[in-house]
């Protein structure tokens, strides 16, 4: 099964993803996951990424894609994947869309979760995220607080400041403005599947793997 999952943060692609990961023994593919390792490597294209970070500048797509390549080429990628948080743009969809076809890779599903605003705005600013290993947890749903441990690692657990409502709404907009295009982009392919996304976890999933097994 290869996959991607798209919507805007807080749809809960990330939890989807590792659910989807178990279940098909396929590895769930973060973006940021990916720089992270490159940058602790000190991989070329690690490098060049962490270069750009510190000086506050964007990663340009070109570099993402290298990065990508590498991980399809491997064997880890070869039973399928999942990819979360990528593509963000056009011209990144067209460009992942040419390293399928020179890599042969057939994408299976483009997976988008509708949610409303102020139900993303809400289980943003609830949001823990641990700085050392990158998970993230609901404050309410998981019972946790600043004050707890990451259940990941045992490392301190914070609020993220682009999660506060004022600034969800602001990353919103500009997701609807450079983002959602992308979702006709794999509608016109004819391989978009829509799913709620509200609701809890397990009737989400459930859904989902019904819409996957009916489509094969």
């Amino acid at each position: 099964m290869r996959l991607i999952l798209f919507g805007p943060p807080g749809v809960g692609k990330g939890t989807q993803a590792k659910l989807l990961s178990e279940n098909y023994s396929i590895p769930h593919i973060s973006t940021g996951d990916l720089l992270r390792s490159e940058i602790n490597q000190g991989t070329p294209l690690g490098l060049r990424a962490k270069s750009l970070m510190d000086a506050g500048q964007l990663v340009p797509d070109e570099v993402m894609i290298g990065i990508i390549r590498g991980v399809l080429s491997n064997d880890s990628t070869k039973k399928g994947f999942i990819f979360d948080g990528f593509p963000r743009t056009i011209p990144q969809a067209q460009a992942l869309h040419s390293l399928f076809e020179e890599l042969k890779i057939v994408l299976d599903y483009v997976v988008s979760f509708e949610v409303d605003e102020e139900t993303i705005v809400k289980r943003l600013n609830e949001r823990l995220n641990c700085k050392h290993c990158g998970s993230t947890f609901s404050a309410s749903q998981e019972k946790l607080s600043v004050d707890s441990l990451c259940p990941s690692c045992g490392n301190k657990l914070v609020y993220r400041a682009d999660d506060d409502p004022d600034t969800v709404r602001k990353r919103l907009v500009v997701y609807k403005q450079s983002t959602a295009p992308v979702k006709h982009f794999y509608e016109a392919q004819g391989n978009l599947i829509t799913i709620n996304g509200v609701g809890e976890v397990t009737e989400i999933y459930q859904n989902l793997l019904q819409r996957l097994n009916r489509k094969k």
